[in-house]
């Protein structure tokens, strides 16, 4: 098995990076839906994952297990049978992860909390730090496409917002539909509006030094 490790914060382009390189190697990208996986019922969650290895491995796909720790998380210390059961459900994992002929991308936003003989068996492990505010600032510079209209952005001064690649994505889509809504181009104020908005999700507050100079 080529197995990858992607790991950094949520919105750090983990999963993007994924799909580029699925695309990039013209193979469909399969990403695994825990929850459809992982079974309460012993033996079933390993059928589950036979089944989607066994169909990787015929159709040549790439396997993308997002927020791997769910899956690959540390053993525990048997104390009951359901933590018998989740530490064979590991096992399992990590015999079946050498088997595969493939490529298989695991993304966490917790590496620490991954299985350490499960660390060991991976070949490549890519770190995605948060971005600094020359990075935010290009990602700003290419956040929207061409034919939206804009006018009066100031790149220099959105980079200074302390937030991930993601976030940037979700407040640049807000801030187009609160510009549509008044039927304007996208200006400081609508990115305003949304980066509040996107904040109060975080629970986080917008300082005054990362608006500095916005008005």
């Amino acid at each position: 098995c080529i197995s990858a490790l992607f790991h950094g914060e949520s919105g750090t382009g983990k999963t993007m990076a994924a799909e580029v390189l699925a695309n990039e190697f013209r193979l469909d990208l399969y990403r695994i839906d825990l929850s459809a996986v992982v079974s309460k019922y012993i033996g079933e969650t390993e059928k589950n994952l036979e089944r989607i290895f066994l169909a990787a491995e015929t159709g040549g796909v790439i396997l993308l297990f997002d927020e791997a720790d769910a899956l690959f998380g540390k053993r525990t210390e048997v104390q009951d049978s359901r933590d018998r059961h989740a530490n064979v459900e590991v096992s399992y994992l990590l015999q079946r992860m050498e088997a595969y002929q493939g490529l298989a991308i695991l993304t966490t936003n917790f590496k620490t909390a991954l299985d350490s003989a499960f660390l060991r068996r991976i070949r490549f492990m890519v770190a995605f730090s948060f971005p600094d505010a020359s990075s935010r600032t290009k990602i700003w510079q290419r956040i929207f496409p061409p034919q939206t209209p804009t006018q009066g952005l100031d790149y220099q001064l959105l980079g200074q917002l302390k937030v991930t690649g993601g976030n940037i994505r979700n407040i640049a889509l807000n801030s187009a539909f609160f510009a549509a809504d008044h039927d304007e181009p996208v200006m400081m104020k609508h990115i305003l509006q949304a980066t509040q908005r996107e904040y109060f999700k975080l629970k986080k507050l917008l300082s005054d030094e990362e608006i500095r100079g916005w008005s």
